[in-house]
């Protein structure tokens, strides 16, 4: 009789997951068109970060209905995650194949992005000290360390989202 609830749970973390995987390229693909692909704007952070709540709070409310009502917290994060890293090991399908085939300059080019930046906000920046940044930002500038702070990442906030939504939505037979 337990082992039901658990197919359902995987199920339902791999179909939320497969939605906000498809859902943050569809988003990272506007980004794209719009594009400023460098920097982008704050309203695209801010819908990512919407849908993502959304998809994630979605996700841990069918869980509460197919538990008769009932959520624990526990329970919340493990699903919050497991939503979160089908999405996150989607996205970084989907960055592979940008970095690499759409915009194989991307990181050359947000290297010049971050130098300009830098030059406007510290303008008296010795060349020692803007190699010196250069230096240090160009160890992340690449494939394998971008994949990896993007799972990273993706995780620590699906974490953070599905901790406060179990708070929010949590019931145990204790409180019925």
């Amino acid at each position: 009789m337990e082992e039901q609830p658990q197919i359902s749970r995987k199920s339902i973390m791999l179909n939320y997951g497969l939605i906000l995987g498809f859902a943050s390229i569809i988003l990272a693909l506007v980004n794209y068109v719009i594009g400023d692909i460098y920097q982008p704007h704050w309203s695209i952070m801010l819908v990512s970060s919407a849908v993502t709540i959304i998809i994630i709070v979605l996700g841990l409310k069918k869980i509460k209905e197919m538990n008769s009502g009932f959520l624990s917290v526990g329970e919340s994060i493990k699903t919050g995650l497991g939503i979160t890293l089908i999405s996150a090991l989607i996205y970084i399908v989907y960055l592979y194949v940008f970095y690499n085939m759409i915009e194989p300059d991307y990181f050359d080019n947000m290297l010049k992005v971050q130098e300009q930046v830098m030059l406007e906000r510290f303008p008296n920046f010795s060349d020692e000290q803007l190699e010196a940044a250069k230096k240090s930002s160009s160890m992340f500038m690449n494939t394998g360390a971008n994949l990896t702070v993007t799972i990273i990442v993706s995780l620590f906030f699906g974490l953070i989202i599905s901790l406060i939504a179990g708070l929010v939505m949590r019931k145990s037979e204790e409180d019925a």
